[in-house]
């Protein structure tokens, strides 16, 4: 009998990684070897598995380089509109496969390591995630990089270069533990440092008027010194730029008063100014108000602008003029968009750039900057909203405070003049929010200052619409969009499900790949019993890799048979990570799933103190056995996402109806094959909306039941009172019995539960318990399991970034999307 081929040997076989060239292997294991010894200056005898990964990432980085360096130079020639996508956030995970795919040398890298002896998956472990966010916002900017790039937009990712990024989770005893994310230990062999494009960042100082016209002096200087990532695009030959600063100490720094003593002192003092790029602020959905981060916020935005304007005045246009002398263009240059009010600052900057610098007057100024802007929203959360105190930026930035006085006298003079009288609306629609500590509304100046707003997915984009921004709406609706958030198929499955993208495309072909819609064909396979078996053995496949992958990492053992019900989640009290615990206490105690998250407050921590006190017990009583496992994957992070995802059976999307401004894990997961159980929230309700709510597991209450739960009051003790599988479960939690040596430990949780639960568990609770035995009961019938699972898959086209950045690119920043591909290296580019 034959012996199956192992995922390694399939990978190698076919279809969407194509043949490998016996020349291209060659050179691929010379470039390595060439690389091996003179650029880590090492030989074979006394390598590390770390030097191979190097001298593999600098062999691919070779192919990018000739392709980056063109495409810069066919966006010089064209002069085409570019587009910055301004985030605090890139959370980009490992580069190198996602690199051989994009330029398409997966299979002959595959091979060159395979001849040398090594084992290509092992270099592959030995890359560092650049963890360089906390979770959807700076992985969606991740994605639409990759989008950006495989569209042809001449587009730029401007970041932070954080030292330390997302920090690395530990659980000890079932408390979670931060521990410093060093991932530049080793070096970062896809960075290019730009020391000569370093550019200075003003602090601090006062501001001076005359005639008219205001100098912002005396300030602090610190430098920002950029590094440049490649983006490539799938298979296009373009290769875009994502260029993130660091912040570097001038070397008069503190120097001014020299002696001895004072000039080491002031060395080392160089690390204050140093630290604006040392870590990244690990609080998601929360803003805590940290001075050091309004220093990150402005640093990013002022180096970036002084990039942006120094392209935009050198670019070639046709014209003898050595550089554009005049900013009427800007607009129909430049697109800023801005990911959430992080880079808010970007308005009041660019329009101190405009009027102080430049010396355009304010009308125009004003212009130009709300035509270049747009701003997306994240979230409805009103503790996530930055609300910066006037305080901070009197001593900070005090010339952007005055910007922002009259910014927010002109909006407000013109909200007078069309509602004369209406002073409770002139408070609302205030930037300044006015109390004892006077405070800046950045989502406010946000909305003012761009010429498009939008929020990131059906439902969240009305909750903007009708609440959060209502006032504005009404002024201006015009301005209101929806950009239903998309993730990338390239790296979300073809580089993290290679078996399950190979017999699609056997299939189909692989145009999905850069049009996702064309999944839409497998609807004609639901019924094919040969793919529905294919389906199905993928996913087997993935789940016993996965089961391996955790008993290798010291998990208990799980049967791949069960359901993988699987939740990743930043914890956070509305994605309700509680109730889905409350449904495993209570499959316990009918003694008939896999968790996972990483978060920065109080109540997070407790909560994952009880997931993991949970799984102590379910996961040892000989009574349940394998029927039932708790685990929570500590650490998790874009790597570990390309794992658990493709081997997730089910997937918790159980925010409470309203909260969650999109998600992007739902589409992962749909994409991958996992059906999901969730509530009609975010991009959750398109997915039913596209696949049928038939083909999904929906629940609980509707946006409009929580509204209408809200005036009535939610009483969580009725439901805790009349359920009594619910009452058991909070008891047992409340009395220690998951914690006997500390019957006191959860006691604030379950107060929260019972008084003061603003994400009410406990009235979606019976609904809940009651979806998870329809999923059991079609778990049992694999075949029409998978037929759902293949319909999920289908309808997954709408969730690609691709569509996502077509529609912001045609709606908001008025370019168009591009299938020109840019001749390769070895070839003489055509006159462009």
């Amino acid at each position: 009998m034959a012996v199956p081929p192992t995922e390694q040997e399939r990978r190698k076989q076919i279809s969407v990684s194509c043949i490998a060239g016996l020349a291209d292997v060659a050179e691929i294991k010379k470039t390595f070897n060439r690389h091996l010894h003179f650029t880590l200056v090492k030989d074979r005898n006394v390598a590390t598995p770390r030097d191979y990964y190097f001298a593999l990432a600098h062999t691919v980085r070779d192919h990018l380089v000739g392709r980056w360096i063109r495409t810069q130079q066919y966006y010089y020639e064209t002069d085409p509109k570019r587009v910055y996508y301004l985030s605090l956030e890139f959370y980009m995970g490992r580069a190198l496969q996602n690199t051989t795919i994009n330029l398409g040398l997966q299979t002959a890298c595959d091979e060159a390591i395979y001849q040398l002896g090594l084992d290509i998956e092992e270099l592959e472990e030995m890359e560092e995630d650049a963890g360089l966010g906390n979770g959807g916002l700076g992985r969606l900017a991740a994605c639409f990089l990759d989008s950006m790039a495989t569209l042809g937009l001449a587009a730029y990712g401007y970041g932070i270069r954080y030292e330390f990024g997302i920090f690395n989770q530990k659980t000890r005893n079932g408390w979670q533990v931060e521990e410093a994310d060093d991932w530049l230990r080793y070096g970062n062999p896809w960075e290019k440092a730009r020391p000569e494009y370093m550019l200075p960042v003003h602090f601090y100082g006062r501001v001076e008027k005359t005639d008219s016209r205001a100098k912002w002096t005396d300030t602090q200087v610190v430098l920002a010194m950029p590094y440049d990532t490649p983006v490539p695009g799938y298979r296009n030959n373009t290769v875009n730029t994502m260029r993130l600063w660091s912040a570097k100490a001038p070397n008069d720094f503190k120097l001014q008063d020299f002696n001895v003593g004072g000039y080491i002192e002031a060395v080392l003092d160089r690390n204050l100014a140093e630290n604006i790029s040392r870590v990244l602020y690990p609080n998601d959905n929360f803003f805590e108000g940290k001075e050091l981060r309004l220093k990150q916020e402005y640093f990013v935005v002022a180096a970036t602008l002084q990039d942006i304007v120094r392209r935009f005045k050198s670019s070639k246009f046709g014209s003898r003029d050595p550089v554009r002398t005049s900013f009427d263009t800007f607009p129909e240059k430049v697109a800023i968009q801005l990911n959430d009010t992080h880079p808010a600052l970007t308005i009041p900057e660019l329009m101190r750039i405009l009027v102080d610098i430049e010396k355009l007057d304010w009308d125009k100024a004003w212009d130009i900057t709300c035509r270049t802007c747009a701003y997306t929203n994240h979230t409805v959360l009103p503790e996530a909203l930055e609300r910066w105190p006037v305080y901070m930026f009197e001593q900070l930035l005090p010339r952007h405070l005055l910007i922002i006085y009259d910014i927010n006298q002109k909006h407000l003079d013109r909200v007078a003049a069309l509602f004369p009288g209406d002073t409770d609306r002139l408070r609302r629609m205030s930037l300044i929010e006015e109390g004892d500590l006077k405070r800046i509304n950045m989502a406010h100046l946000c909305v003012v200052g761009s010429h498009a707003v939008n929020g990131v997915a059906q439902i969240h984009s009305d909750i903007v619409k009708s609440s959060v921004f209502k006032d504005f709406h009404e002024l201006e609706p015009e301005k209101f969009q929806n950009k239903t958030n998309g993730i990338t198929p390239r790296r979300w499955l073809l580089l993290c499900n290679p078996g399950l993208a190979d017999i699609i495309t056997e299939r189909i072909g692989d145009a999905f790949l850069t049009d996702l819609y064309q999944l839409k064909k497998l609807l004609q396979l639901v019924d094919d019993e040969c793919f529905v078996r294919d389906v199905a053995k993928v996913k087997q496949e993935n789940k016993l890799k996965f089961a391996a992958f955790l008993q290798q990492r010291g998990h208990t053992k799980v049967n791949p048979d069960s359901i993988f019900d699987v939740q990743v989640k930043r914890i956070h009290e509305y994605k309700r990570q509680l109730l889905n615990c409350l449904h495993a206490i209570t499959l316990y105690n009918r003694k008939s799933h896999p968790l996972a998250a990483a978060p920065g407050y109080r109540m997070a921590k407790l909560i994952i103190k009880l997931i993991t006190c949970v799984g102590q017990v379910v996961n040892n009583d000989p009574a349940v056995g394998d029927k039932l496992k708790v685990i929570f994957l500590e650490n998790y992070r874009v790597s570990l996402a390309e794992r658990v995802i493709p081997a997730a059976d089910l997937s918790e999307q159980i925010s409470t109806a309203g909260t969650e401004a999109s998600g992007t894990g739902n589409m992962k997961f749909m994409l991958n094959g996992a059906l999901t159980i969730g509530t009609m929230d975010g991009a959750t309700a398109e997915m039913a909306e596209e696949a049928g709510e038939e083909n999904l597991f929906i629940f609980g209450m509707r946006v409009t039941d929580v509204e209408a739960v809200d005036r009535k009051g939610y009483n969580a003790r009725e439901y805790y009172e009349h359920l009594p599988e619910l009452k058991l479960a909070v008891d047992q939690i409340q009395a220690g019995f998951f914690s006997p040596g500390e019957p006191e430990l959860f006691r604030d949780l379950i107060d929260m539960l019972l008084n003061h639960d603003r994400f009410k568990v406990f009235a979606d609770y019976e609904a809940y318990v009651r979806c998870q035995e329809q999923v059991s009961e079609l778990y049992k019938n694999p075949k029409e399991w998978t037929k759902m699972v293949i319909h999920n898959i289908a309808a997954s086209g709408k969730f690609s970034s691709d569509r996502t950045i077509s529609q912001y690119a045609r709606e908001i920043w008025g370019v168009e999307p591009s299938d020109i591909k840019i001749p390769p290296p070895n070839e003489e580019p055509n006159s462009w």
